[in-house]
């Protein structure tokens, strides 16, 4: 998929990016060698293979999930400027 100049700056000004009229030409090629080459990777034959989060075989450490309160609530309003009865305080955003 080759990608023009005009696309280039349709993503520039999607993405909030300043390009110059430069840097869109050089842009276009990366962006079309970038694409080239996933368009090779869908030549890949993947049946059969499983999906991978990691390159290295990895068992992931399972808890019980609990619920708790924390059971420090004076520490973590330590740090809190105004705490008021047990709770955080922030101010008034709506009149």
């Amino acid at each position: 998929m080759a990608v023009d100049k005009d696309t280039v700056a349709k993503i520039a000004k999607l993405a909030r990016i300043r390009v110059s009229e430069e840097q869109q030409a050089a842009l276009a090629g990366e962006l079309s060698n970038i694409l080239g080459w996933v368009e090779q990777l869908n030549e890949l034959d993947t049946e059969g293979v499983a999906p991978m989060t990691s390159v290295v075989a990895m068992t992931p450490t399972l808890r019980e999930d609990k619920v708790t309160d924390g059971r420090c609530p004076d520490k973590i309003l330590a740090n809190a400027p105004e705490p008021a009865h047990g709770f955080f305080t922030v101010p008034k955003v709506v009149e």
